[in-house]
């Protein structure tokens, strides 16, 4: 099975961003994979922002995302746009650190407004990064986030994220 990296912007576990990463996480977990959930709020805040690689839980965290066969990153949407923790965290990965791996995009929000995060914003900054397996992610309304809608739309995003793995471990097989 794979070892996959679920990055998430939650301010809190609570938080709807944390209830989706929770249950993405699981049942990435109940299908076998390895998996492991970067909280990036528990980052120690000036050395990510000042992007001090030599800060021994920084340097951890972008090892972690490198060495992952498969990304999940997760944001609640602010004004139409990510996370600026999540950004911080991304910006210090090399330009094509992403590369060669699935990435599903992952984002709460308070209205249908935005969605449009996902696209223009979220879509563009992982692409920056070298992503070229772009999984179609899933925004979540906050109030519908544990909802039987949003539960089934979540777990058809992890099964595709999990088919697009499936190519990558065959060709290092």
């Amino acid at each position: 099975m794979s070892d996959l990296l679920i990055i998430s912007g939650a301010p809190s576990p609570a938080a709807p961003t944390g209830v989706v990463v929770s249950h993405v996480a699981a049942v990435l977990q109940a299908a076998g994979h390895r998996v492991s959930v970067l909280d990036v709020r528990s980052l120690p805040t000036l050395s990510l922002l000042t992007e001090d690689l030599r800060d021994q839980e920084i340097a951890a965290a972008v090892s972690s995302v490198l060495s992952a066969d498969g990304v999940v990153v997760a944001s609640p949407v602010y004004r139409a746009a990510y996370s600026g923790l999540v950004k911080a965290l991304l910006d210090l990965l090399p330009k094509k650190a992403l590369r060669g791996r699935a990435v599903l995009p992952l984002a709460t929000g308070g209205n249908q407004g935005f969605l449009v995060a996902m696209d223009y914003a979220l879509h563009p900054l992982l692409a920056a990064k070298g992503a070229d397996q772009v999984v179609r992610g899933e925004f979540v309304l906050d109030q519908k986030v544990g909802t039987p809608e949003s539960t089934a739309a979540l777990d058809a995003a992890a099964d595709r994220f999990m088919t697009a793995l499936t190519p990558r471990l065959r060709k290092v097989s």
